[in-house]
């Protein structure tokens, strides 16, 4: 039984996306250009981001039509809305308004079963679609629930005042890691608590050990190896949005512009991953792996390895699941392991236990 048959498929499960775009592109930028890229869609952002490297194409591809929806709506409101605070207003960003004023002037360039979709939810149109996925309430009630147990309103915001790396050290060891932290984290972020909350229990079929411990582990690099102010995940996770100095590589205003002038280089297609039409020259395949059983791992890495030019490069994280090059193709793709350890090391989206960069052989 594969993932498409466990796990249910007509919600926005994220309304962002929840992997590093700027370690994605690092990744991607030797291949990239003038190339076609295969993104698993999500919410968008990072299937828009990878437009920033030039491609020829970029074919976004997801089981899910509500996720396809929510990039189609991304795509249309970057087209319509020239002024980027226009555009950060109405996705949730920045305050608005009226923001159903303004998705009454975009909805009628959205492909139909967008539309359909959008137009049944006005409430979520209202919130900004970045906050409405089932993973985003999830971190909501993190924040609201569990962090004023932990810390205090001041203590919280000290967490992302800039500092040096040092300084981001002694303040972790010395002012955050209590044991109420220790303990309130690894039970929210427990397998039980996020298979019914955050993420679908299915997709926690192929994970064994301690869900919470090793995304604890992972949250303390994160605050202590990696510049707080400037990451836009936790900031979100802590304040709710993304703040000027912590946008997402997509929405940042050194790249929105390039963004709206290739718009058209995206292409959607509902399906599993594998069902796109090659060749493709790069990857972004987010943690696909891990959801499937290891003979369905393998299945589905070698039919992207068939779809794939020669140099290609696959790029994809593992969460809690270990998924790697299947040894069985260990004539045709070699992972870049030294590229992969030094991308993942800065990985600001940092609750993945490893990163994977593997390349097709000439």
């Amino acid at each position: 039984m594969s993932v498409s048959d466990r796990a249910s498929f007509d919600f926005i499960r994220y309304a962002s996306v929840w992997e590093d775009a700027d370690v994605l592109c690092d990744a991607l930028a030797p291949v990239a250009s003038g190339g076609r890229l295969l993104s698993i869609a999500s919410a968008g952002d990072n299937a828009l981001a990878l437009l920033t490297l030039d491609p020829a194409e970029v074919v976004a591809v997801d089981l899910n039509p509500v996720q396809l929806a929510a990039l189609e709506l991304r795509r249309v409101a970057f087209r319509r809305l020239t002024d980027d605070a226009d555009l950060l207003a109405f996705l949730g960003v920045r305050p608005s308004a009226d923001r159903a004023a303004t998705y009454a002037r975009l909805r009628s360039e959205l492909p139909d079963g967008a539309r359909a979709f959008w137009d049944r939810q006005p409430a979520f149109i209202a919130e900004g679609i970045v906050h409405v996925g089932k993973f985003e309430r999830y971190l909501r009630g993190f924040r609201r629930f569990v962090m004023p147990l932990v810390e205090s309103d001041r203590m919280i915001q000290s967490l992302r005042e800039p500092r040096s790396l040092p300084e981001q050290r002694a303040f972790y060891d010395e002012q955050w890691d209590n044991w109420r932290w220790r303990a309130l984290f690894k039970l929210f972020f427990s397998r039980a608590v996020m298979g019914r909350l955050g993420r679908d229990p299915a997709f926690f079929t192929h994970v064994e050990g301690s869900v919470g411990e090793r995304i604890l582990a992972r949250s303390r690099h994160a605050v202590t190896e990696i510049p707080v102010r400037s990451n836009p995940y936790l900031a979100y996770i802590m304040t709710g949005t993304f703040p000027p100095e912590a946008l997402p590589r997509y929405l940042r205003p050194e790249f929105t512009g390039l963004i709206r002038e290739r718009l058209d280089r995206v292409t959607t297609v509902q399906g599993a991953v594998e069902s796109a039409d090659g060749p493709f020259d790069g990857f972004n395949l987010s943690d696909l792996f891990e959801y499937l059983s290891p003979a369905e791992h393998e299945r589905v890495y070698a039919a992207l390895v068939e779809r794939s030019r020669p140099g290609a490069r696959l790029v994809y994280w593992n969460l809690l699941a270990e998924r790697s090059r299947p040894e069985a193709l260990a004539d045709r793709v070699t992972p870049l392991d030294e590229l992969a350890a030094r991308l993942h090391f800065g990985d600001k989206a940092w609750f993945y236990t490893a990163l994977h960069v593997d390349q097709v052989n000439r």
